[in-house]
């Protein structure tokens, strides 16, 4: 079982290709390929986390919408970290987890990880080697040396 790390999706949001510069000529044609470039790395057993705005706009009102979209992602589990856009429709999915904040332990020596929507300043275990992934901040900042922006327009 492998864990995968993506955020700021924004299934649905009409305007984010062009806000963020994303490559598409259509939202549905977004909408795809992020689910397209998931299932070419996430395993039917591995762990799928989204750290915050897994749909944005009015389609993310759209509960058929949303439930289509969710039920088209990879992996035996899905959690939620939750973001600023994230609607009472996407955090009524059924997410195996679903919080503000997580900490997950992966990496080489197993560490215990931190995942929150926002970058911090310092976290449990960073002077240990603990990383801290987080998005909001799309493609403006990367992170740091044990600090990890996961978004889409970083990662594609």
């Amino acid at each position: 079982m492998a864990i995968w790390y993506t955020a700021d999706t924004h299934f649905g949001y009409e305007n984010v290709p062009r806000f963020c510069q994303r490559p598409f000529s259509s939202v549905a044609q977004m909408g795809d390929e992020l689910l397209e470039n998931m299932w070419k790395v996430v395993g039917p057993e591995d762990q799928l986390w989204i750290l915050g705005d897994f749909a944005f706009g009015p389609r993310a009102k759209d509960r058929g919408f949303v439930n289509g979209v969710f039920d088209k992602l990879p992996g035996a589990e899905k959690h939620l970290v939750i973001g600023n856009h994230d609607s009472e429709v996407t955090l009524q999915l059924p997410w195996n987890s679903i919080g503000h904040f997580a900490e997950v332990r992966d990496g080489p020596q197993n560490q215990l990880n931190t995942l929150c929507y926002y970058p911090m300043i310092t976290w449990n275990h960073a002077c240990c080697g603990a990383l801290q992934f987080f998005c909001h901040v799309r493609e403006n900042w990367q992170g740091s040396r044990n600090s990890v922006n996961v978004g889409v327009d970083v990662w594609d």
